[in-house]
């Protein structure tokens, strides 16, 4: 009777892991499922660092559980067509709420804690990509799917903002110290109503180079101001006149003996210019006393 008893048991495993990889399959990066949702989290009993830890720690336990507003799926899209015989697990991340103008500084890729998903973004939700949780297949397939991203370009541009938030620069504190008039200056006029706001708002981003390299006694800096190619508002002769702007809240200092920027388009630049740079976010610049995000 035992071995029949181990034939039910397996062939009733085989239904339901069939069942869960149906239903998992169709999910893809960056889908999400909302509603209420639970992030757990261990944590230290007797340092208790967030409000939900906090109430829970006089408890005698070390794990804690904070509500959210859905999750977002951030597992790869091969491993998660993947049966879950082989590959039970799918890593998520909590959806939080942000006000209109973090949204768009996150949708520039302007905040790598945060990832844009266009297919959530008319609720003002972003994924915290600080909260990673791992869950069983099992449990994705009893959630509400709603799909992320609807194109290549949506996907590729969340693959790089997964990415960017792993492999994110560490840039030296002296350089740190020296960016931070352009930076405070990106961050107050961004949003405001003006020429410049208007002109910030058409870049796609801002990389750095150091010559020869960020250890050398003196270094050389180039600044890349790139703009988005759709935005053609401005001339050449305004774009100059805002580098000019720009590059005075950059002066030569300590090692950083010569600094110079240029505003173009991807097309303008060559890929061994792009690789060999690092991108400068609201939220990039990290040291030991600033974590960045």
């Amino acid at each position: 009777m035992q071995g029949v008893e181990e034939t039910v048991v397996s062939n009733e495993r085989d239904v339901w892991i069939q069942q869960v990889d149906a239903a998992v399959g169709e999910w893809r990066q960056g889908d999400c499922t909302l509603g209420e949702h639970w992030f757990l989290y261990r944590f230290n009993p007797k340092r208790p660092l967030t409000e939900d830890s906090v109430n829970v720690a006089q408890e005698e336990i070390d794990l804690a559980e904070s509500e959210v507003k859905g999750f977002a799926v951030i597992t790869q899209t091969c491993d998660i067509v993947r049966s879950c015989w082989d590959r039970p697990f799918i890593e998520v991340v909590p959806l939080v709420e942000v006000n209109k103008q973090r949204l768009n500084e996150i949708q520039r890729s302007r905040r790598p804690q945060y990832a844009y998903i266009p297919g959530i973004s008319e609720y003002s939700l972003v994924a915290d990509l600080d909260r990673v949780m791992t869950v069983e297949k099992a449990v994705v397939a009893e959630w509400k799917r709603i799909p992320g991203c609807q194109n290549d370009d949506e996907v590729r541009a969340l693959g790089q903002a997964l990415a960017r938030k792993r492999v994110r620069f560490a840039f030296p504190d002296e350089f740190i110290a020296f960016a931070q008039k352009l930076q405070k200056r990106m961050q107050d006029k961004h949003d405001k109503l003006s020429v410049e706001g208007d002109a910030l708002r058409a870049l796609r981003e801002i990389r750095v180079r150091a010559a020869p390299s960020w250890n050398a006694d003196e270094i050389e800096l180039m600044f890349w101001f790139i703009r988005n190619e759709e935005q053609v508002q401005f001339q050449e002769k305004e774009w100059h006149q805002y580098l000019e702007k720009w590059l005075k809240l950059l002066p030569e200092s300590g090692r950083f003996k010569s600094v110079h920027g240029l505003v173009v388009s991807l097309e303008d630049m060559t890929a061994k210019d792009y690789v060999e740079s690092d991108p400068l976010d609201l939220d990039h610049l990290s040291s030991r006393n600033n974590t960045g995000s």
